[in-house]
């Protein structure tokens, strides 16, 4: 009797293990695809939507753009001779520049995103929690700065931050015996913006493999609640 209890337990689970396997066999690899897609879809279009946002650099610690590291001598000096609030409203325009160019992404990544292939697919799918992120920095990071930084020169000229980065190298420059800087303002911003980009994706990204919640699917709950 004990035998034929451990040999039926033994076919319940092999039964068991059978039937997860085949319902993972089940999706093809249209909706493999079709699901990781999706769920990058989603994840960029809420990480742009957010980023573009009033405040979505700007009071975000993790993607915050600060003064250009050449010149954060001339911010303490700055600060020194009293303009903190000309330096601050610097730091928060070259923010501003960042959200205004945000959702002008969007496009960029979703067209790596359409031409990703089943290779490319299935090894996101089966990777690390930031895997689809990886793949995007290598598809796109050399796209998003070519046409980045126009769309971020253009927005750091429409909220001012140019001009006041002007303003202030030039009231810094003829301060007596101090190096005369002038940082490239737009490809500074644009690689931060770009990176700030990444950082909220890859969390969107995580976000969706590991919280069911945020399967807002069937696709979505069918391909990651099978295959995980």
């Amino acid at each position: 009797m004990k035998q034929l209890f451990i040999t039926a337990t033994l076919l319940v689970f092999t039964l068991a293990t059978v039937t997860v396997t085949q319902a993972q066999l089940s999706l093809s690899n249209e909706e493999i695809g079709n699901g990781l897609k999706e769920a990058l879809t989603q994840g960029i279009s809420k990480g742009a939507d957010m980023l573009s946002q009033e405040d979505g650099y700007f009071k975000n610690p993790l993607i915050k753009i600060p003064f250009p590291p050449d010149a954060q001598k001339m911010e303490k000096r700055l600060r020194e001779i009293g303009m903190d609030k000309d330096v601050d409203n610097f730091i928060l325009t070259l923010n501003r520049g960042a959200e205004d160019a945000a959702q002008k992404a969007k496009p960029i990544f979703l067209y790596a995103i359409k031409n990703m292939s089943i290779t490319d697919v299935m090894a996101i799918l089966n990777g690390q929690p930031d895997a689809a992120t990886q793949y995007l920095k290598k598809s796109t990071t050399a796209q998003l700065q070519a046409q980045f930084k126009p769309v971020i020169k253009a927005s750091l000229d429409k909220v001012g931050a140019t001009k006041n980065y002007n303003s202030l190298a030039n009231t810094y420059n003829k301060i007596p015996l101090v190096k005369k800087i002038n940082p490239d303002l737009d490809a500074y911003t644009t690689d931060l913006a770009i990176q700030g980009l990444f950082i909220t994706i890859a969390n969107e990204e995580k976000n969706i493999r590991a919280n069911p919640a945020a399967r807002t699917s069937d696709l979505l709950k069918k391909v990651f609640g099978g295959l995980k």
